[in-house]
């Protein structure tokens, strides 16, 4: 049956009540509700060891050491997230949010974590907007005005206490250590610094914190953060109570109202992380779970893979397989751009986007030997990919998996700090669409179900996966704000192909967001025949400079061998096995 005989998205009701299939859960196999191939409850084995990649020695380090501890997959991530917020702020911390794919092995329960940042009560859209009715980049990504409220600390505490072993204050007390007696800031941190100077400069506390004497910390220097140290004693001691209300909340309201912004102490006690379903898609016999909304790119991996299922990519050529991959993506971009937001605010027919059926129709609109043109938007320019989130991956002795995404949005989040919390707060305000159909940093389009409400929680690319085969298993995630979505398919792919967590993190990579209408090439990706060959196809390839920060776990349980990558595009990241 053939519901979609092309690419557009005239839907009328009966037809959409036809599409609907029961749930998240999709077969890219073409059959609505199949059984997945690998069910995890099959999983009885164990690797007995465990590995962390992250995109720091002191994070990765940390984590091992809390399960040298006693604790599993679940208080590593605890520990991990928290050390990235004081070794890492350029990316994650605190002040941000996540978004994390659990599974646990003794029942083979998934779960997704929603920690992500929501929009104030009082939010005002024309607070973002200049006199003619464009974005105000300045509102939406520097300064309290730019900053949702944070999800992080919520979610460290939900996981601790729905799946963790150890008490919240062992877990928290690497990074609380590290805080207190210092750590030599990485040339990625000191670069980030230096490159955000001017907007730091707008903020004494951000000053106090990262130009201590005028400049960005120098090589060897020792770093110490005893303010953020006391925010994380608070939350180890008070759980929620110790970020969201008493102490801590009443100097970030404080210092967020006095320099212009608009939290109350009600927009952070009403606060709450939550479990979400995750999204489940079958695929070449591998059972992929990933992000739901209010992350987007779950539902864009899915479709892509469901589209790909008709094809068979281990027989194309190079030129065929990447053109039918980006026209993939293409087509889930389009999507994202009109359907998705937060699942609390906006209904989202996520029956048709998963459905099987609805990528049937719109891979009969692929052409063979030529590109489709993106042309039912305005054109828009996208910025370069930023490596301003971050990711981290674990598997521990018993099988438990962690696939978490933390961001904090842009380069050093909204530059602003809370005076006497030590917390940088993001600045994900610009992840609503403020203007619809006007990009966002990122070049993003957005629609009216992204726009900013007050407690909405504005839409990510974060895209925590697992895979699980018949043989292997793979924890997967990346930064890169849209090509977040891009990567971890490509990586799902690689390692469905067979590759080693060491290849899937180095491959090159490209990409494609629908808008602007280019593909967006690593260098070194495509040797000049394929590169020649695409173009003639339709395609214009746009050279970018390297992107990403992917962080792998692998597990063959054919050997029970763990394995354990993270990108090499950054020397500072560490995938170890313990």
């Amino acid at each position: 049956m053939r519901f979609f005989p092309t690419w557009r998205l005239s839907l009328s009701h009966a037809l959409l009540s036809m599409l609907l299939v029961a749930g998240t859960a999709v077969a890219a196999d073409g059959t609505p509700n199949a059984a997945s191939p690998v069910h995890p409850s099959s999983m009885q084995q164990r690797p007995g060891h465990a590995a962390i990649a992250s995109a720091n020695f002191l994070a990765t380090n940390a984590g091992l050491e809390v399960l040298a501890h006693g604790g599993n997959a679940f208080d590593a991530a605890i520990a991990v997230a928290s050390t990235l917020s004081v070794v890492e702020p350029e990316s994650s911390g605190i002040g941000g949010g996540f978004m994390a794919v659990l599974h646990r092995a003794k029942d083979g329960h998934d779960v997704f974590i929603d920690a992500r940042e929501a929009a104030p009560a009082a939010v005002d859209r024309k607070a973002y907007l200049n006199a003619d009715g464009s974005p105000n980049r300045d509102t939406a990504l520097k300064g309290p005005l730019s900053a949702g409220i944070p999800g992080e600390p919520a979610g460290l505490v939900l996981i601790a206490k729905r799946y963790g072993r150890l008490p919240l204050q062992q877990s928290l007390a690497p990074a609380i250590r590290i805080a207190r007696d210092g750590f030599k800031p990485d040339s990625r941190l000191r670069n980030a610094i230096a490159e955000e100077q001017k907007d730091l400069q707008r903020w004494p506390a951000s000053v106090a914190k990262y130009l201590p004497n005028g400049k960005s910390p120098v090589e060897g220097a020792i770093w110490r953060d005893p303010d953020q140290a006391r925010t994380l004693e608070l939350i180890a001691a008070h759980g929620d109570d110790g970020f969201y209300r008493g102490e801590t909340a009443n100097k970030l309201v404080t210092a967020v109202r006095a320099a212009g912004g608009n939290w109350t102490l009600a927009d952070l006690a009403s606060y709450k992380a939550k479990e979400r379903t995750p999204i489940i898609v079958n695929y070449r016999g591998y059972r992929i779970v990933t992000a739901p909304p209010p992350s987007s790119g779950g539902v864009a991996i899915a479709e892509i893979l469901n589209i790909l299922a008709g094809f068979d990519l281990s027989k194309m050529d190079q030129v065929q397989r990447v053109h039918y991959i980006v026209e993939a993506m293409r087509r889930a971009f389009r999507d994202h751009n009109d359907y998705l937001g937060d699942p609390d605010f906006v209904k989202m027919p996520l029956d048709m986007l998963l459905s099987p059926f609805y990528a049937d129709g719109l891979r009969q609109g692929i052409l063979p030997d030529k590109a489709t043109p993106s042309s039912m938007l305005p054109r828009a320019e996208a910025a370069e990919p930023g490596m301003h989130t971050t990711h981290f991956s674990i598997i521990d002795a018993d099988g438990n998996m962690a696939a978490v995404t933390s961001t904090v949005n842009y380069t050093m989040g909204s530059t602003f700090v809370a005076e006497g919390t030590g917390v940088l707060l993001n600045d994900e305000m610009d992840d609503f669409a403020l203007v619809p159909n006007k990009p966002n940093v990122y070049g993003l389009l957005g629609s009216a179900a992204n726009a900013p409400e007050g407690g909405k929680r504005m839409l990510s690319s974060m895209s925590p996966s697992i895979v699980i085969g018949a043989d292997r298993t793979a924890v997967i995630g990346s930064p890169g704000g849209s090509t977040i979505i891009t990567q971890v398919l490509e990586g799902i792919l690689h390692f469905i192909d067979g590759e080693s967590a060491q290849q899937i993190a180095a491959h090159k990579r490209f990409h494609h967001q629908y808008m602007p209408d280019e593909v967006m090439v690593e260098q070194g990706t495509f040797d000049p025949v394929t590169s020649e060959a695409l173009t003639k196809m339709g395609y214009t390839l746009k050279q970018r400079e390297s992107w990403g920060f992917m962080n792998v776990v692998t597990w063959d349980r054919k050997t029970n061998k763990l394995d354990a990558a993270s990108d090499p595009r950054r020397p500072s990241g560490l995938g170890k096995v313990q």
